[in-house]
């Protein structure tokens, strides 16, 4: 059995005191700065594909 990767830092104020929340899957909770957030898993990039390559532009080698 796998576990999922945990948040070290919240994205808001970087304090490291989080907690899962009871909202559902990915949801974290920070107790420094009160905030709630959920972490998701969006997909994977095209094989091959660089940062620069997405953004339109030529770069020079």
């Amino acid at each position: 059995m796998s576990e999922r990767a945990a948040p070290f830092y919240c994205p808001y104020c970087g304090d490291e005191d989080l907690r899962p929340s009871g909202s559902g899957h990915g949801a974290w909770e920070c107790a420094s700065c009160n905030r709630a957030f959920r972490l998701s898993f969006l997909g994977l990039l095209a094989k091959g594909l660089s940062r620069s390559d997405s953004d339109g532009g030529e770069t020079s080698r």
